[in-house]
């Protein structure tokens, strides 16, 4: 299939299709009210418990595993195992937390330990590693490291401006990180505008790798890793650097890179302009169109020049990327590809165009048709070397069929998703899931806040990646019943997605306080989406408390999607907005069905009452 550039761009140039409706044709804001009594659902009264049972425990986590300079208390080391980018993580979905209703009091820690982790890098030195003997982070970012990393330490980066647009510190940082890939900074210089291609797999602050990596570019100055938790079972020194003795193949443009444009997405949402809404929708639009060329297969190898040959399959965390385990020594299949996947999904964001998932469709199918018999199971392949298509599995190849799904809201692409639970209470079956699902993060606040209590290791002792697995912060059931949304993190959220990093809120509705002017569901206020459809979202809000609230219900985390109307007690009212306004009296709820023009604005991150 030959892919027209324009094909993926011209709507992204202020056609009518993907803008939002001129100023005076705008209908004008609609204030809806709820007054009839609603019984306290289970559900709500446990998604509250869940809320205030989130702020606590990640207050005391806090305080065990964070210093008085707002430093993370591990022993700092360069490297991709348990690196900056591991402590970046430590307060992951904190922000997210206090975006869909988190207190106050998150928000501020996380943003305390987002800056004192800057200083915290910066300061931290390699003695052998070449490119951070002079800091881990220079300007504020990773020196060099790949995507796979840079996007989980962005994790909690790249959704602050959900609770705090308006920060004019926020949006120089985001155009600086964004500028480091745009071609725009002349102190990094990882992409070719002319090529539209990342240089290297190791990209950042300080520019692209353009030699072979070595282990120790990647392993990190040499410790002794026995008194340790080693993720991956390393005993010896010699063990961390094998590990990575065949991630030498760097040079070159990887689709990891991609993970780049959620940056050019949120400095266009906070208001830094149209050209890195531009950049990030051209660099996927080259991506999308080596796709085409490759046989509607995205290719996991550009060369320096640019070129996709028979080698497409090549580099590190590509299509061919079996490296042997040293502890094993076995070989591991890494392909990484499918994780490129939710940059895409942001082009959806960026230009309204769902051919960016069309992409992800036909590679899927292509995989399929190269299922075969294994052992008299008929199989689909993960991985293509030289040999041809390997990493055989039962089954069909299911790998981003949820993401697909979501994205598409086709029928044809609902059997590709799989089974899942959420689905099936979207369909109208399983009516347990919204109290199963509170349950089980209620159960997971807890148990983490156990691990935490018994944990008896010290900074002395402990790497960076240690806290990530006691941070208690527990929102996908929150991002899931509230908005309808996606919480894309790893671990992988379903069975049929691979593990990210770094990507902003997929979703089909927020809430907003007007009272307190803060983002977030008001107190006392729980809300549940029952059903999703391409056109059609069904969503639950009740008030559980004495007083009368108000909030401000929005299409999409980036108000990308346009409510044309409201249906509610039998009755429609046209809002033709990406918002409208409800009264909730107390004790009241109401069940709304809300008709939806999904991706009809362009993103934007200011709150509703500043646009």
């Amino acid at each position: 299939m030959r892919v027209d550039r324009r094909s993926f761009l011209a709507r992204t140039m202020g056609t009518a299709a993907t803008l939002a409706l001129p100023a005076q044709a705008r209908p004008a804001k609609a204030r809806l009210v709820a007054d009839k009594p609603m019984a306290a659902p289970p559900w709500a009264t446990m998604q509250r418990q869940l809320i205030d049972a989130n702020a606590a425990a990640c207050e005391a986590f806090y305080a065990a595993y964070v210093d008085r300079r707002d430093h993370l208390k591990v022993f700092e080391r360069w490297g991709a195992n348990d690196g900056p980018d591991d402590a970046a993580e430590a307060t992951n979905d904190w922000f997210l937390l206090h975006a869909l209703g988190g207190s106050d009091r998150i928000r501020t820690l996380a943003g305390r330990f987002w800056e004192g982790h800057l200083r915290q890098f910066t300061a931290a030195r390699t003695t052998h590693v070449p490119i951070a003997r002079q800091g881990m982070y220079y300007r504020e970012f990773p020196v060099q490291m790949d995507w796979q990393h840079n996007a989980e330490g962005l994790t909690s980066f790249n959704v602050m401006g959900l609770s705090t647009p308006r920060d004019a510190r926020l949006l120089a940082r985001t155009k600086r990180y964004a500028d480091f890939y745009t071609g725009h900074d002349p102190q990094a210089r990882n992409y070719d505008p002319r090529l539209r291609m990342m240089r290297s797999l190791l990209n950042g602050s300080r520019g692209p790798m353009l030699r072979q990596a070595t282990p120790l570019d990647w392993a990190g100055d040499p410790f002794d890793p026995r008194p340790f938790h080693m993720e991956h079972g390393e005993q010896t020194y010699q063990q961390t650097l094998d590990h990575y003795a065949e991630y030498g193949d760097v040079i070159g443009d990887n689709p990891l890179n991609l993970q780049a444009t959620t940056l050019g997405l949120n400095a266009y949402a906070l208001g830094g302009g149209e050209a890195y809404r531009h950049w990030a929708l051209d660099y996927l639009a080259a991506w999308a169109e080596r796709a085409a060329r490759n046989g509607g297969l995205l290719p996991s190898f550009v060369r320096p020049d640019g070129t996709v040959g028979e080698d497409w399959w090549k580099g590190v965390y590509g299509w061919g990327f079996s490296p042997v385990v040293p502890m094993t020594g076995m070989r591991e299949d890494r392909n990484r590809v499918p994780r490129s996947i939710t940059a895409f999904m942001g082009g959806v964001v960026m230009s309204g165009d769902l051919g960016f998932i069309d992409l992800w469709r036909r590679q899927t199918e292509r995989i399929n048709e190269a299922a075969r018999l294994v052992d008299g199971v008929r199989s689909a392949p993960s991985m293509y070397g030289a040999q041809g298509w390997y990493g055989w599995k039962p089954g069909r190849y299911r790998t981003n069929g949820f993401e697909i799904w979501y994205m598409s809201q086709k029928a044809q692409d609902l059997e590709l998703a799989g089974d899942d639970a959420w689905i099936s209470f979207l369909q109208g079956r399983n009516a347990d899931y919204p109290e199963q699902a509170l349950a089980a993060d209620l159960k997971r606040v807890a148990d983490r806040v156990a691990t935490r209590e018994k944990d008896d290791t010290t900074p002395e002792n402990r790497l960076a990646d240690w806290p990530i697995d006691i941070n208690p912060a527990s929102v996908r059931s929150l991002v899931q019943l509230m908005t309808g949304g996606l919480h894309i993190a790893r671990p992988p959220w379903s069975k049929s997605s691979p593990p990210q990093g770094g990507v902003p809120l997929h979703c089909r509705l927020r809430y907003f306080d007007p009272v307190a002017r803060r983002a977030g569901i008001p107190p006392d206020v729980a809300a549940l989406v029952h059903r999703l459809a391409d056109s059609e979202t069904e969503v639950t809000l009740v008030n559980l408390g004495p007083q009368a609230r108000t909030l401000t219900v929005q299409g999409g985390a980036y108000a990308e999607h346009r409510i044309d109307a409201v249906t509610m007690n039998g009755q429609s009212m046209a809002i033709g907005r990406r918002d409208f306004t409800l009264r909730l009296e107390p004790g009241c709820g109401i069940r709304l069905v809300l008709a939806m023009t999904r991706f009809a604005n362009r993103p934007a991150l200011a709150f509703p009452w500043d646009r």
